[in-house]
C-alpha cells in the first residue's frame, strides 16, 4: 500500500512541476495547489497507514500494545490544509490583479512585462532625493 501511495505522490509532484513550469499563471496556481496536496499526502504517509485498531490504552495497561497511526502528522496536515487554502486564495487575488494590470496571464507574452512599466508615470523633477520623494 505504501508503494502505491509513494508512486501517487511522485506522479503528483511531476504533474505539479509540469504545470508550474508551463508558462501560464493559471496553470501555475493549479500546480501550486497540487504540490501542496502532494506534500500533505507525503506527511500523512510518514505517519503510517495502519488503522486496524484504535490507539486506545487498556485500563490494566500503561502503554500501547500494538502499532497505531501517529496523530501528529494528521494534526500537521489539518494545519497545512488551512494555510494552503489561504495561500491559494492570496495567489488567486494576485492573479486577478495581474490580469487587470497587464491584460494577459501568459508569461511569454511581450506585453506581460512591458505593460506594468508603461502604466507608471515617470517624474521628471530634478529636485528629488535618493528615496524618490520631493525634497
Amino acid at each position: 500500500m505504501e508503494a502505491l501511495i509513494a508512486c501517487l505522490i511522485g506522479l503528483m509532484f511531476a504533474a505539479a512541476l509540469y504545470l508550474m513550469l508551463s508558462g501560464s499563471l493559471v496553470k501555475f496556481v493549479f500546480g501550486f495547489t497540487l504540490i501542496g496536496n502532494a506534500i500533505n499526502l507525503l506527511i500523512f504517509t510518514a505517519g503510517r497507514l495502519r488503522h486496524v485498531q484504535p490507539p486506545l490504552i487498556q485500563p490494566d495497561r500503561t502503554g500501547l500494545t500494538h502499532a497505531v497511526s501517529n496523530a501528529l502528522p494528521q494534526a500537521l496536515i489539518l494545519t497545512a490544509i488551512v494555510i494552503g487554502f489561504a495561500m491559494v486564495t492570496f495567489v488567486l487575488v494576485l492573479l486577478l490583479r495581474t490580469y487587470a494590470q497587464t491584460g494577459t496571464l501568459d508569461v511569454d507574452a511581450a506585453s506581460f512585462l512591458n505593460e506594468a512599466a508603461e502604466k507608471e508615470p515617470v517624474s521628471t523633477d530634478q529636485d528629488q532625493t535618493v528615496c524618490g520623494g520631493p525634497s
